[in-house]
């Protein structure tokens, strides 16, 4: 049986796992990170998360001070400017068309598009370079005793690590959080994602689209140009049993159904990926701490893919939480407890508020339609006001 010691055990290798071994490696803290799946980082291979996430200013800064940045910038697609329709008219027609421009705000773009596989690639790739970085691929979290001073962490290969703090980024079912005793509530929408990439024939321009009708929004995120076309990231979601169905479709009538959706704002649709499938909820852990335990990313939050919050919110997460592991005691109770003080109130309000959106989404009421469409015309009509909440969309509290 191996023993060993380590700053922080990390579990979970998916996006905001791998980000946080990085973060926490460059600072110099020791890192054993474990998921019980190897990663797949190439397009092609059966599993892969051919997602993509926008990542926002405060995310791309973090991302940067990992050291993982400079293996991204060159496959990254910016997002100057985020537009909401509502094409509730007549035949899914446009009836409003708002137009948030990042330049009104910073001389940045709101993001850069990436896709999740390459993400993921690139990772791994820094954490070669990270000598405190144990990386061990195929090996999971069994079960912890966490202690005064330590956590005694017991792998599902035998291995026992004793750590002073214990980082859950294993996912909406965590392991790490139902070990510490946290509970979660969750919010069932009956919905689904259809993600998916398209080429199309009218260029993005650096413009991400979110068109909203009913059973919730269909959004296009640019990509860098595919089999020379434009080309878009799409998640479409759904009522559930109808995502399936568009799922199931064959490839052209399925393309047709997606133009028509995207009020054939981007001209011809044509599929240029696999489509998967996703469910939609909204979760929040009851707590993001625990005895020498933290909780990031979707073990502490899920919410609908709309506005670009899901893992932007899981860097906030860890930005907060190596913040206050440099200055303090890592993984004692005081340091847990501001982390819990910091994060929780501001990722509860963030899903409130996705969580409406989403439900004004859903909607097939003309009368909530038409509340839809005041209320965009109201919020980007008041200058103030939209800025503020392009500020708010980036992050600030």
């Amino acid at each position: 049986m191996e023993r060993i010691n380590a700053d922080i055990v990390i579990a979970g290798g998916g996006v905001a796992g791998l980000t946080a071994a990085a973060a926490f490696g460059t600072a110099g803290f020791s890192v054993v990170l474990v998921d019980p799946a190897p990663p797949i980082t190439d397009a092609d291979t059966e599993g892969a998360d051919l997602r993509t996430t926008a990542f926002l200013q405060p995310a791309q800064a973090f991302l940067h001070s990992a050291g993982v940045w400079p293996r991204l910038a060159a496959h990254a697609t910016p997002l100057q400017v985020m537009r909401i329709m509502d094409a509730s008219g007549p035949d899914g027609t446009a009836r409003v068309t708002a137009d948030f421009d990042a330049a009104d705000i910073s001389d940045l773009p709101f993001g850069w598009n990436l896709s999740n596989w390459l993400v993921r690639r690139e990772l791994i790739a820094r954490l070669n370079d990270l000598p405190r970085v144990d990386f061990r691929p195929g090996t999971g979290f069994a079960s912890m005793l966490p202690r005064e001073a330590e956590a005694l962490v017991m792998l599902t290969d035998g291995t026992h690590v004793r750590a002073k703090l214990v980082i859950g980024a294993d996912g909406r079912n965590s392991a790490v959080r139902e070990a510490a005793g946290i509970g979660v509530k969750t919010t069932r929408y009956g919905q689904k994602a259809v993600t998916f990439a398209v080429t199309h024939s009218a260029p993005h321009d650096n413009i991400s689209t979110e068109i909203h009708r009913s059973g919730g929004p269909f959004t296009l995120v640019p990509l860098p140009d595919h089999a020379g076309k434009p080309c878009s990231a799409v998640v479409w979601m759904e009522d559930g049993a109808e995502a399936l169905r568009l799922a199931a479709l064959p490839e052209d009538d399925f393309a047709a159904e997606a133009t028509a959706r995207a009020a054939f704002a981007y001209g011809p649709l044509t599929l240029a990926s696999r489509r998967m499938v996703w469910p939609i909820i909204s979760q929040v852990a009851d707590t993001l701490a625990g005895p020498r335990v933290a909780l990031v990313a979707e073990a502490a939050h899920v919410m609908p893919p709309i506005g670009a919050q899901g893992l932007n919110m899981s860097l906030k997460d860890l930005a907060t939480l190596l913040e206050l592991a440099q200055t303090g005691d890592l993984g004692c109770r005081k340091m847990l407890d501001t982390y819990q003080r910091k994060r929780h109130p501001d990722i509860k309000l963030r899903v409130k508020g996705i969580d409406a959106l989403n439900r004004a989404s859903i909607a097939r009421s003309p009368l909530v339609q038409d509340m839809r469409v005041a209320g965009i015309k109201a919020l980007y009509g008041a200058t103030p006001v939209r800025k503020g909440l392009m500020k708010l969309g980036l992050g600030a509290s």
